[in-house]
């Protein structure tokens, strides 16, 4: 079974805008228990596309630039990104199927 990336500051330009594939960037914290809800989706969801997108999680108390760039102010917050722009934001804890849904619309 795949898992999501790491994604942090340091690479987040170079592996999220920069991406010739679709990317879905989770958002979360340790301390936030919605967040830890949504990780095994999104970790099924980077096995499911794997190839097709790229999938992600970002820990915003790590990696405060990347967050505050794009306004997350609250979490989970999960944003698709397609060459380089937002297409998509996914706010709180949502069904599998909403994410699949949103990956769907930008999967080669």
């Amino acid at each position: 079974m795949s898992h999501a990336q790491e994604f942090n500051d340091a690479n987040f330009e170079n592996e999220v805008l920069n991406s010739q594939q679709p990317v879905l960037v989770d958002f979360w914290a340790a301390w936030c228990g919605p967040c830890r809800a949504v990780g095994p989706t999104i970790d099924e969801l980077a096995g499911q596309y794997d190839g097709k997108v790229k999938v992600g999680k970002l820990n915003v108390d790590e990696n405060q630039q990347a967050a505050s760039q794009f306004g997350i102010s609250s979490i989970p917050a999960v944003l698709l990104f397609k060459d380089g722009e937002v297409v998509e934001t996914l706010i709180g804890v949502q069904p599998k199927e909403r994410y699949e849904q949103a990956v769907q619309q930008v999967a080669v």
